[in-house]
């Protein structure tokens, strides 16, 4: 589950990383109350305004702004609020931003130039441990620092048994340069930074930029954050922040059935029952000419409803030329998948793209005698092979 910028930060501060202070808003006055309230608080003369997407290079796109006076918080607010954004993550469509976050202006004169670093903390998936990434050269595209120089990327990996040590935290800060109180400020962030990944059992922590303050404070600027899925059970306070407006409305909606669907931009649907089927089913797919729509899995304790719910999921992508429901019986029997696309057709009414239906396993036969009674206008099929030829026929 992916968060905004500004429950990110909460999170880290709440761990005892220093963070930029900011204040979400909604609409323009809200914006213009919370820069106030900010100057309180801070004593900050100037304003950045962020725009809160899933999503990064929203300063590239034109979502992130300085103000410097009350009236360019209330401009800048009502521009960024309710514009398409597009970055190089949105896609061309873009996100249309819903909220902002005021923040604070930490880059203010003093005895020391400020500088920006890049830190992640990450799972380094060949190893089985937690990697800190890190660079100097904060406030860049990642990407493009790994392309240009990948030499100026660190890693410092931490053992599971152990956890991340001190002598571990201060070689990261020595690595970036730093002395006297910006490395003890740096090897506090590093070890609060670790905390928070590992307590809210994240998949990802992004500080982008680390920002060494003119006076060499360590604080960050900005946060990008994932938690993993399956255990944001154990995060009952992180699970509420979810923003389903960024996600896909057919995920979300499958979601509420227990289905694991993802969106995909071909033309054939697919509904399959195991990952490893589903994955096979749009080998077939492909190679017989189509695209697949989406990835759907139905799980193994699917039932009429389950698969009425995919189905109506499915048809409401138009690019959809055809369906595929490729169901092996294991533990799902036949017949409820069977029963469930008729239910479908029933309740939906008129389907005007051709539906293939192959079923093989537990109550196979009483799934086809079910199909076959409905009069329903469905291609079966028995093998992979005669699905895959049916696919091609019905999508030239």
């Amino acid at each position: 589950m992916n968060l905004h910028e500004y429950q990110g930060k909460a999170i880290l501060k709440s761990f005892g990383v220093r963070i930029q202070n900011g204040i979400v808003a909604d609409t323009v006055d809200e914006a213009v109350e919370a820069a106030k309230k900010l100057t309180e608080e801070t004593k900050t003369p100037m304003w950045v305004i962020k725009a809160q997407i899933h999503a990064g290079g929203r300063g590239k796109g034109g979502g992130v702004k300085l103000a410097k006076t009350m009236d360019d918080v209330r401009t800048i607010a009502g521009n960024i609020l309710g514009m398409q954004l597009v970055t190089h993550q949105t896609g061309p469509v873009g996100k249309k931003v819903n909220k902002i976050l005021v923040a604070e202006d930490v880059y203010y004169p003093g005895e020391h130039e400020p500088d920006e670093y890049y830190m992640s903390v990450l799972l380094n998936r060949q190893t089985g441990r937690n990697i800190i990434m890190y660079t100097t050269e904060g406030g860049m595209d990642i990407e493009q620092v790994a392309a240009d120089t990948p030499e100026l990327i660190f890693k410092e990996e931490v053992d599971p048994k152990v956890g991340l040590q001190a002598f571990q935290a201060r070689k990261i800060a020595f690595n970036l340069g730093l002395s006297g109180k910006a490395m003890k400020e740096m090897v506090k962030f590093v070890s609060a930074l670790y905390t928070a990944y590992v307590a809210t059992d994240a998949s990802l922590f992004e500080i982008n930029p680390v920002l060494k303050t003119s006076d060499d404070k360590i604080l960050a600027v900005d946060s990008k954050v994932a938690v993993d899925d399956n255990a944001i059970f154990r995060h009952k306070d992180i699970a509420e922040m979810r923003d389903i407006t960024e996600e896909d409305p057919a995920e979300v909606e499958a979601g509420k059935y227990n289905l694991n669907f993802v969106k995909l931009d071909g033309n054939v649907g697919c509904m399959v029952n195991g990952a490893g089927l589903a994955m096979a089913t749009m080998d077939i797919i492909k190679l017989s000419g189509g695209d697949p729509a989406n990835f759907l899995d139905v799980g193994g304790t699917a039932n009429a409803e389950t698969v009425e719910a995919g189905f109506r999921i499915i048809l409401k992508d138009p690019n959809v030329k055809a369906i595929l429901i490729n169901i092996f019986g294991g533990i799902v029997r036949c017949d409820r998948v069977a029963q469930g696309v008729v239910d479908a057709y029933k309740s939906i009414g008129n389907i005007n793209i051709p539906v293939i239906v192959r079923l093989q396993g537990t109550n196979a036969e009483e799934g086809k005698e079910l199909i076959d009674a409905s009069g329903l206008k469905v291609f079966s099929a028995i093998t992979l092979e005669e699905a895959a030829a049916l696919v091609k026929e019905v999508v030239e």
